[in-house]
């Protein structure tokens, strides 16, 4: 079972780790330290039934139904083109520092409904949960281990972010290291959406 395991937490991990929309958004909130733990569990729990969706052998529901990956696809770029520009806006009007310092914290519910339309909105997270790690799981004969090594770096990756985050700290001292923060992340949401519309 341990190498099964170790299999697939290096995989799952690896694919996890490249920066994406839900990957800046949890390090945002973590920089901000707003609803780190309810976020983290999420994205960790939202991988973990993806990715046993994939190992139990769904990864055909693309094929099943065509008209899923398009819309999901569509659907993803239209959210993410959203949330781009409100970074956009949020650095211009002076980073989300100043929405902390004026007190302005995000809702509970309102960081919730953002991450699983991060999560949940993004074929790309179809393609490497469900379909690339439910492939690849089919060549072990301990898919259980495999898939347990898998949703154990979720939890690993996004509790280190999250909270890693308070690392960088000194650094979001300063106002303009948010508008900077906030047009990277303005940047990235809108490469995956143009990204999303012409795949």
């Amino acid at each position: 079972m341990f190498p099964s395991m170790i299999a697939g937490f290096a995989l799952s991990f690896s694919l996890i780790l490249a920066i994406g929309a839900q990957n800046a958004f949890v390090l945002r909130q973590g920089l901000r330290r707003e609803h780190v733990f309810a976020l983290c569990l999420t994205c960790a729990i939202s991988d973990a039934i993806l990715i046993g969706a994939g190992v139990a052998g769904f990864g055909t529901l693309a094929q099943a139904a065509p008209w899923f990956e398009t819309v999901m696809r569509y659907g993803g770029a239209v959210f993410l083109t959203w949330y781009a520009l409100r970074s956009f806006w949020t650095a211009w009007q002076g980073g989300s520092v100043m929405e902390a310092d004026a007190g302005q914290r995000s809702s509970l519910k309102a960081a919730m409904l953002t991450v699983l339309a991060f999560t949940w909105l993004n074929p790309h997270v179809y393609l490497d949960t469900v379909v690339l790690i439910g492939s690849i799981s089919a060549q072990y004969s301990d898919r259980l281990g495999f898939a347990i090594g898998a949703m154990t770096s979720s939890f690993v990756f996004f509790f280190s972010l999250g909270y890693g985050a308070r690392i960088l700290s000194p650094i979001f001292a300063r106002p303009r290291a948010w508008q900077i923060l906030d047009v990277v992340v303005g940047i990235v949401m809108m490469a995956i959406a143009l990204k999303l519309v012409i795949m």
